[in-house]
């Protein structure tokens, strides 16, 4: 694990949260996925998720099956830090 990895779950909105809560089933997941509404590094977390095929639980603000189908979608990609950096940076508003 680089430093990078360790320093974006330090930062997670998740990190005290109960693991039951993050790999519930069915009608809990939309609590889990509340828990990263706001999260700082919901991108990093997704990326993880993505990146290494982290089968079980919401991470990033996604489910497993919502991550499976993102995958099936876009077998193309590499890097899913990178997809999803690149896209969170276009998205963010430009300093004048």
């Amino acid at each position: 694990m680089t430093v990078v990895e360790v320093h974006w779950r330090e930062d997670a909105a998740c990190r005290t949260a109960d693991s039951e809560e993050l790999f519930a089933k069915a009608a809990q997941q939309k609590r889990a996925k509340a828990v990263c509404g706001g999260c700082p590094v919901r991108t990093e977390c997704l990326a993880e998720a993505l990146d290494n095929r982290i089968e079980f639980g919401v991470w990033g603000g996604m489910t497993e099956r919502e991550r499976r189908a993102l995958l099936r979608r876009r077998p193309d990609v590499v890097s899913w830090r990178s997809v999803l950096e690149s896209a969170r940076d276009s998205a963010m508003p430009k300093a004048s």
